[in-house]
């Protein structure tokens, strides 16, 4: 199932719908023409665990497209926002995790050339996401160097503490994408939260598709455009540590919960890695993609002068 957040007008409440044949069905609606008592927003949803997927998942399908009182539009007169608007708390980032990016960073963003010996971990916090279509912030007086990197989203379903990589996609609600946005000129002694961590430089959605839909993230092409032309195109088989093993490492020393999101790295392609280098700036569009999820845009805003 491919779940979104959406809302119908800009006064309205954000509600939680599930997309079928270019159609949003609201999925608290649906749920009470069904039988079912489900929520209306994401992390409630999340939080039911597998055994409400399956109960949507089928009531769907019995369903056929009949969906009584509940709304269902069609996805062009709705906003979809951010899956998850709020995280509960700071996303998971992956830094260094795709062989060929790990090259061209050690060329342009004094990266050492020798592979992580376990996952290089940094977060952003929940103010950064932004949903399809919202605009990411430019500010002049922070960065010259605004940057971009698709990456594979990996949303928790359910707890997570000290799990064998065996079990670890068993804990996997779904999948999304995310825009890892950073400004390059911000890195402060090494740490990187503060360049990757601003307000809108997590890009966000359009939707999450469930874990049954894709029992392989190691299969997936991604790609990123800016103002149509592509800039990054790889595999998530090019994953240095693959899902299975983050999830794995991270819930060694930290609980991984439900709606939790670990956004896994990027390929090459990045704006800092390319001769001449690359960034952007306000007016530019970018879109990224994740095959059998979708495709998030966001256009590059100038917000210097709205100090």
């Amino acid at each position: 199932m491919k779940l979104v957040t959406y809302r119908t007008d800009i006064e309205a409440a954000a509600r939680l719908g599930v997309i079928e044949d270019g159609i949003v069905v609201d999925v608290a609606g649906f749920g009470e023409h069904a039988g079912l008592d489900l929520p209306d927003h994401m992390l409630d949803f999340i939080n039911l665990g597998p055994v409400a997927v399956a109960q949507l998942r089928e009531a769907l399908h019995l369903a056929a497209g009949v969906w009584g009182n509940a709304l269902a539009l069609p996805i062009e007169s709705v906003t979809l926002l951010a899956p998850i608007p709020r995280p509960r708390k700071n996303i998971f980032g992956i830094g260094l995790n795709y062989l060929d990016h790990i090259a061209e960073s050690t060329k342009a963003l004094d990266v050492s050339p020798d592979l992580p010996k376990e996952p290089v971990v940094f977060s952003k916090p929940p103010t950064a996401v932004v949903g399809p279509n919202e605009p990411v912030n430019h500010d002049a007086d922070m960065t010259q160097q605004l940057d971009w990197e698709v990456e594979l989203a990996v949303i928790i379903g359910t707890n997570a503490s000290h799990v064998k990589r065996e079990n670890a996609l068993k804990h996997v609600f779904g999948y999304s994408i995310m825009v890892d946005v950073s400004a390059r000129d911000n890195r402060r002694a090494g740490q990187w939260i503060f360049s990757k961590g601003m307000d809108t430089y997590a890009p966000f959605g359009p939707c999450i598709v469930t874990a049954d839909e894709i029992p392989d993230p190691q299969t997936l092409d991604l790609w990123l455009t800016i103002n149509g032309v592509e800039k990054q195109r790889s595999n998530t088989a090019n994953m240095l540590f693959k899902v299975d093993e983050l999830i794995a490492d991270l819930s060694r020393g930290m609980t991984l919960e439900p709606g939790d999101i670990i956004a896994s790295g990027t390929p090459e392609g990045v704006g800092a890695g390319r001769t001449p280098q690359e960034f952007m700036w306000p007016g530019d569009v970018m879109e990224a993609h994740v095959q059998g999820i979708g495709m998030i845009r966001n256009p590059i805003i100038n917000t210097t002068a709205f100090k």
